[in-house]
């Protein structure tokens, strides 16, 4: 049998043509994802796998494994990064449009409160002229207990208002 010395260097030759190009441009590549590898580890796994060789003979298949466990959880690590990134960006979209609609909400309602202001200080001054009316006719011919007229009141109001007391 052929007897190697402990390290052995053979050479791979890549040949000016389409096929190995692409065979070149794609070690290349590979090589650039997983850059703990080198070619001569690309060209063991090659060969190994063209062989059939049994994968429980393979050496150092416990670092292969330990390698792609490590790339594993990197890439996971990295998809759980991008879907928070994801998550908060979109929570804090929608937490910007409740705080849009909390703001319209509060507008509105402060426009209520200013509307039913309003229309409560317009319903007391239009009930003002019927209720004195009301006090005035309800009351007895007593003119000592009535009650002086508001100075503000309509001239009109006050000289009708002296007709229904003698009424």
């Amino acid at each position: 049998m052929f007897q190697w010395s402990k390290k052995v260097v053979k050479s791979v030759t890549f040949e000016p043509g389409v096929a190995d190009e692409s065979l070149l441009a794609l070690v290349e590549s590979y090589l650039e994802k997983q850059p703990d590898k080198t070619f001569s580890d690309l060209c063991k796994e090659a060969l190994w796998q063209s062989l059939c060789v049994l994968e429980s003979v393979k050496p150092n298949q416990i670092a292969a494994v330990k390698s792609g466990s490590e790339q594993k959880i990197a890439e996971l690590e990295s998809q759980l990064a991008n879907l928070e990134e994801r998550f908060f960006a979109k929570e804090s979209h929608r937490l910007e449009a409740m705080e849009r609609q909390m703001m319209q909400l509060s507008q509105q309602v402060a426009q209520l409160a200013i509307a039913a202001n309003q229309q409560t200080a317009i319903q007391s001054v239009n009930y003002t002229a019927p209720a004195l009316d009301v006090v005035h006719s309800n009351s007895t011919p007593n003119h000592v207990n009535a009650p002086p007229p508001p100075a503000d009141v309509d001239p009109l109001i006050s000289r009708l208002s002296q007709f229904l007391e003698d009424f």
